[in-house]
Order: structure tokens, then sequence, then C-alpha cells
């Protein structure tokens, strides 16, 4: 019954505003004996005659008049939402919120976000960066990135990175006064900055991997930041090992600031993954944004 009472009302107002049953027919697509049921119809149930009919016109009665004034109004303020949201669906934009760690922002979000955005001035999107596991639903975020092996089970995952790996490095001022470690265990007679988890509160344990062997080495030193690109600014400064991801340390490898050791116990694993509930209503700028991230061997 409320559908149909919407629907009357919608011809209602075709009806009182064309001040015709023929030209309100046609612009509804419907036959005038249907249009003329719908009113009569709408009518019974008010117990009000809100429209004249003579033989050469239409016209809302004092009823009617007052029933067009303030419905009129509200239908077209739906019908403008409607014709907004049929815009977003062929030109994306809004508001697209994502939780990432520093490296993944740095190293995969921003530089395909930077050239999608300029193509699609209504898309925004906010970037927080964020080494725990955020509940993303609880949180309202549209989607997360983390590492392949750390998305949960229950959600979608898009690969957006290819495989990564870990790198021990040190400045060449700090290699000077120590010997080259030749195995994870050697790291502990060395300095190295460590990385504090912010998911626990715990130092983060090196992992290392070498055919079916795996290490976990707990290392010591003067420093303890909580992002990747400190690490690196401690390790450039001469205060021991850092480890970090291979492309972060790669640009300061190749001009000699850094040097790279036990690299063949830094073995691959799953790259950056975007992640978003699997029940989610993907609107046309998430879709659009998730296949730019997309990652294309």
């Amino acid at each position: 019954m409320r559908g149909q009472a919407i629907n009357d009302l919608f011809a209602f107002l075709a009806v009182a505003r064309e001040k015709s049953f023929t030209k309100a027919a046609a612009q509804l697509g419907v036959s005038q004996s249907a249009l003329s049921h719908a009113m009569r119809g709408l009518e019974t149930r008010l117990g009000l005659r809100l429209l004249t009919r003579t033989t050469r016109r239409v016209a809302p009665t004092e009823a009617g008049e007052r029933l067009l004034q303030a419905v009129g109004p509200k239908f077209e303020e739906i019908q403008t939402e409607l014709t907004a949201l049929n815009e977003l669906r062929d030109k994306p934009g809004g508001t697209i919120r994502i939780t990432a760690g520093q490296h993944a922002a740095e190293s995969v979000l921003w530089p395909k976000i930077a050239k999608l955005l300029p193509k699609y001035p209504d898309l925004k999107v906010e970037i927080t960066v964020d080494y725990a596991f955020t509940d993303i639903v609880a949180e309202r975020y549209d989607a997360g990135v983390r590492l392949g092996e750390q998305v949960a089970r229950d959600m979608i995952a898009v690969r957006i990175a290819p495989d990564m790996r870990m790198s021990v490095v040190a400045a060449p001022a700090y290699l000077a006064k120590m010997p080259l470690p030749k195995k994870p265990q050697d790291l502990l007679a060395h300095q190295c900055i460590n990385l504090r988890m912010p998911t626990h509160g715990n130092l983060y344990a090196w992992e290392f991997e070498k055919g079916a062997k795996e290490l976990k080495v707990r290392v010591d030193g003067q420093l303890v930041f909580n992002r990747m690109s400190q690490i690196i600014e401690g390790a450039l400064a001469g205060f021991g090992f850092g480890y970090v991801p291979e492309g972060a340390a790669a640009p300061y490898v190749a001009k000699g600031k850094l040097v790279r050791v036990l690299e063949d116990w830094c073995a691959p694993f799953p790259g950056y993954h975007l992640y978003y509930p699997s029940r989610r209503q993907n609107s046309p700028a998430f879709a659009l944004l998730v296949d730019a991230l997309r990652y294309k061997a």
C-alpha cells in the first residue's frame, strides 16, 4: 500500500503541475485511464477531492494545492539526490579512507594515487599511516593495506605489489669498525636499530630464512623507532644495522651510503595487498581505485 501511495502522489504532482491528464500521462508513460484511476484511488483514501476536472482543464482544489506545495519540493529533493547518485556512478567521486604502514603508503599507494587523482577531480583519498592491525570496519575505513600473509581470511585481498624481501644494512663507517656478520646469529654482537610494533608493544624480531631453516633473532642497540624511515636514517648515521624493506634501502645501497649483508638469508615473502570486507557494496569510485592499485606483473 505504501509503495502504491507514493506512486499515486507522484502521479498527482504530474497532473497538478501539467493541469492536464493527457500531458501528465505522456510524461509518466501511462495511459490516461490508469492515471484517472490512480487519482480516484488517492482521493478515496484521503477522503478529499484533490483535483477539479472539467472538459477543458484540470486544476488542484484547495486541498490539492496544499498537498502540491507540501509534497512537491520533497519529491524534487529526492529526484535531485537520485540524479546526483547517477552522476556519481558515471563520474566517480567521494572520499575513500585507507589505512596502511608508512612503507606501503609511500612506495605503493602514493605513486599510483598521484597518477589517478588528476583524472578524477571529484575523488578524494585519505591515507592514515598506522602499523597496527586496525579494524577497518569499526574504524570506518574503506580498505587497509598489509602484507599478504597478514590479511584476515574473511577479507577480500587484492595484490597491489610484487613479493618483497627484507635487507640488513649498515653504513660503511660502522662496518669499518666491526667484522661483517656471516650468519644471522652474528648480529647479536652488533649494534642494531630496533622496530617497536604498535600492535603489541614488543620489539620486532628479525626474521631470516635459508632453505628449510628459519630463524628469528632479537637484536639489541641504542636506537628503537616505530617507522622504517627513521631506521634508515639511524643506519645512515652509523648507529648499526637496520632491517628494512629491500626497496627502501636500495637507493642508498646503490650510492654506497649503505652496505647490505646476509642477503642469502633474506627470502622473498608475499607483498602488499589491499583488503576490504567481503560484504562491502563497492562504489564506482572504490572499484576505480582498486583497479588502479591492482598489481599487474
